[in-house]
C-alpha cells in the first residue's frame, strides 16, 4: 500500500471512529484505539508496519511534552519539584516494588520482574494529559499531581534504560556518558536561554507564517533528536525546549503553531497502539490477560490513592489521581523490547505485558466514565461540618451572601470604609482559604432561614447577593423577600436569564456579571476603531440605556421562546433605527 493510501486509512479511521466514541460519551482517544484495531494487522489488515508507525507517531508525544513545557514556566516548575521528585519518586519505587514482587512470587526472573515493575509503574504521558486536557481538570490538585507524576516518571525512563545492560550482565556506561549527557542538557538550557529567542524573533520579523511554523517544528525536533543521540528521552528534550520558551513574547504563537501537528500525530500514535495490540492472546489467554490488567490497574490506583492521602489530598482526589494514572505507559513499550535484546525478559513475557499495557490504557476512559457517572456521585462526601455559630459584627449594616470572587471586593470596599459586615459562604473550602489571609467569614447557607435570624438580617440594612450557584441565588432571594421584605437586595445575576428570575421576585437593583466589563471592553474598541472619546461614551451609554428598557420589557416574555427571539430581533433593529437617525441629525448642517 503506498504512503497516500495508508494516510487516507489512517484519516478515514480517524474521522469515522473518534465522532462516534464521542457521541457515545467515550472519549476521542478510546475511538482512535479503536480505529487502530479495527485497520491493524488484527482488524482489517489494512496497514502491516506497526512497529514503524509507532515509531514516528511519538513524535506527538514529543510534541505534547513541548506545549507542556510552553505552559510551565521555570518559576512554577521549581514550585513543582517536591511534587515531582518527592510523590513521583514514591509512586515509581512503591509501584515497582509491588509488581515485581507480584511477579517474583509468581515464579518470574528476578532480573525481569525488576524490568517489568519499573516498566508496568509508568503510566501514559499521552493518555493522561490528554484525558485531563479534554476534562479541563489540569489546573486541578490531582491535575497538577498527575502532571508531576508523568515528569518524574518521564525523568526515570533515563536511569530506567542504562541500567538495563547491568540487568543482562553487562558493564554500566562509563562515566563519559554520563558527562555527556548532562553537557548535552546544560547546552541546551544555555543555548536556548541565550540563543532561541533571537532565532525565533528574526524569523517572526523577515519570514512568512510557514517559514514560522517550520521554524518551530525544527526546534522541537533538532533538541528532541539531540537527547536521543545521548540517551536521554526525546521528551525530555522537548520539554526542556518548552520550558525555556515559557517566558518568551512567541509563547502563544508557537503554541498555536504547534497545536495542529500536535493533534495529528498524537492521534496517530494511538491508532498505532490499537494497532500494535497482539489480539491474539486475547483469544488463547483472556483469563489470563483480565486479570493481569485489572492487577495491574487495582496496585496502582491503591498505591495512588495512598500517596495522595499521605500528602493531604482529600479521598475524591486521590481517587481522582488513581483512575486518572492506573494504566500502562508508551515508555513500557521501549523498554521491554529493549529487554528483550538484551536478554533480561523472554519474548512470551514481553508480549504478554505490551497486550497489558495496551488493554490498560484503553481500560482508562471507560474507568473514568463509571468513575465520575456513578461512583463519584454516590462516594461524594455528604456535609459533616456543622454551620458556624454567627456572631455579627457590632453594628453590622450588611450582609455579604457569598464571598467568592465578587463578594470579596464588594467586601474590601465596605472595609476600605470601615463599614462593618457579615459575610456568608457555603463551601467550607473558600471559608478555609479566605480566613488565611485574615478576613471574617462564617460557614452557612444563606437561603436557610434561621441563619438569615442568626445574622440578624431583621437589623441590617443591605444585603449584597453575590452567590454564584443560580438556584441557590435565587432560592436566598426568595427566603428574604418573604421573611425580611424591608432589606434591600443588591444581587449579581450570572446573566439575563439569572436576573429574570430575580426581577420576578422584586429585586431591582441587579447587577450581570459581565456587563459592565463588557461594555468598557466595547468603548475602548471603538476609540481603537477611530470613536472620538465622547463619541464612544455616548454610544455606550445609549446601548446601556435602551438594554436597561429592553431587559424589563422581555421579562414578561421570557418564558417564551420564541416571543424571546422576536423581541431581541425587534430591539436589535431598534437600536440600529436609534443610531442611525443619531448619525443623520449629526450630519446635518446648523441652521
Amino acid at each position: 500500500m503506498s504512503l497516500t493510501s495508508q494516510i487516507a486509512v489512517f484519516l478515514c479511521a480517524a474521522v469515522v471512529m473518534v465522532p462516534l466514541f464521542r457521541r457515545a460519551g467515550l472519549g476521542a482517544i478510546l475511538g482512535y484505539l479503536a480505529g487502530g484495531v479495527l485497520i491493524g494487522p488484527w482488524g482489517l489488515g489494512l496497514v502491516a508496519n506497526v512497529e514503524n508507525i509507532l515509531h514516528f507517531s511519538e513524535l506527538g508525544v514529543v510534541l505534547l511534552l513541548f506545549v507542556i513545557g510552553l505552559e510551565l514556566q521555570p518559576s512554577r516548575l521549581w514550585v513543582l519539584r517536591r511534587a515531582v521528585f518527592g510523590l513521583g519518586g514514591a509512586q515509581v519505587g512503591v509501584t515497582a516494588l509491588a509488581i515485581g514482587g507480584a511477579l517474583m512470587l509468581m515464579g518470574t526472573p528476578l532480573a525481569a520482574a525488576i524490568v517489568a515493575g519499573l516498566g508496568l509503574a509508568l503510566s501514559s504521558t499521552a493518555f493522561v494529559l490528554q484525558m485531563l486536557a479534554e476534562k479541563k481538570q489540569l489546573t486541578t490538585r490531582h491535575g497538577r499531581d498527575a502532571f508531576a507524576i508523568l515528569l518524574f516518571q518521564d525523568l526515570a525512563v533515563i536511569p530506567m534504560l542504562a541500567f538495563l545492560p547491568l540487568l543482562s550482565g553487562g558493564e554500566l556506561p562509563g562515566w563519559a556518558g554520563v558527562f555527556k549527557a548532562v553537557g548535552v542538557v546544560i547546552a541546551v538550557v544555555v543555548g536556548g536561554h541565550w540563543l532561541l529567542r533571537p532565532a525565533l524573533r528574526l524569523v517572526a520579523r523577515f519570514g512568512s507564517p510557514e517559514v514560522f511554523a517550520a521554524a518551530a517544528l525544527l526546534l522541537v525536533l533538532s533538541t528532541a533528536m539531540l537527547m536521543e543521540e545521548v540517551g536521554l528521552s526525546m521528551s525530555l528534550g522537548a520539554f526542556l525546549a518548552g520550558v525555556l520558551l515559557a517566558d518568551s513574547e512567541y509563547r502563544h504563537e508557537l503554541e498555536a503553531t504547534i497545536e495542529p501537528f500536535k493533534g495529528l500525530l498524537l492521534g496517530l500514535f494511538f491508532i498505532a497502539v490499537g494497532m500494535s495490540a497482539n489480539l491474539g492472546l486475547v483469544g488463547s489467554i483472556p483469563g489470563t490477560l483480565v486479570a493481569w490488567v485489572l492487577g495491574l490497574m487495582a496496585i496502582k490506583f491503591a498505591v495512588l490513592f495512598g500517596l495522595g492521602r499521605l500528602t493531604g489530598a482529600t479521598a475524591t482526589t486521590s481517587r481522582h489521581l488513581g483512575v486518572a494514572l492506573a494504566q500502562g505507559g508508551e515508555f513500557a513499550f521501549v523498554l521491554f523490547s529493549l529487554a528483550i535484546v538484551h536478554g533480561v525478559m523472554a519474548r512470551p513475557l514481553a508480549d504478554t505485558l505490551v497486550l497489558v499495557v495496551t488493554l490498560s490504557m484503553a481500560a482508562t476512559p471507560l474507568v473514568s466514565l463509571v468513575h465520575e457517572r456513578w461512583i463519584a456521585p454516590w462516594l461524594a462526601p455528604r456535609r459533616t461540618r456543622e454551620f458556624d455559630t454567627i456572631e455579627p459584627t457590632e453594628g453590622s449594616r450588611v450582609i455579604i451572601a457569598g464571598f467568592g470572587r465578587f463578594g470579596q471586593i464588594v467586601g474590601r470596599t465596605l472595609r476600605m470604609r470601615r463599614i462593618p459586615f457579615t459575610a456568608l459562604e457555603v463551601s467550607p473550602d473558600q471559608v478555609d482559604f479566605v480566613r488565611r489571609f485574615g478576613n471574617q467569614v462564617f460557614y452557612g447557607d444563606a437561603s436557610r432561614l434561621e441563619l438569615l435570624r442568626a445574622a440578624r438580617a431583621d437589623q441590617a440594612e443591605v444585603l449584597i447577593l453575590a452567590i454564584d450557584d443560580v438556584e441557590a441565588s435565587v432560592r436566598t432571594a426568595e427566603t428574604v423577600r418573604m421573611h425580611f421584605p424591608k432589606l434591600k437586595i443588591f444581587a449579581r445575576a450570572r446573566n439575563r436569564a439569572h436576573a429574570y428570575r430575580l426581577m420576578d421576585l422584586g429585586v431591582t437593583a441587579i447587577e450581570r456579571e459581565t456587563y459592565h466589563s463588557s461594555l468598557e471592553m466595547a468603548k475602548g474598541a471603538l476609540q481603537a476603531l477611530g470613536l472620538t472619546s465622547a463619541d464612544a461614551i455616548a454610544t455606550v451609554a445609549a446601548f446601556r440605556d435602551y438594554d436597561e428598557r429592553l431587559l424589563l420589557r422581555q421579562q414578561a416574555a421570557y418564558h417564551d421562546e420564541s416571543q424571546l427571539i422576536q423581541t431581541s430581533q425587534e430591539a436589535m433593529r431598534e437600536l440600529e433605527n436609534l443610531f442611525e437617525s443619531d448619525s443623520t441629525q449629526a450630519d446635518r448642517p446648523p441652521a
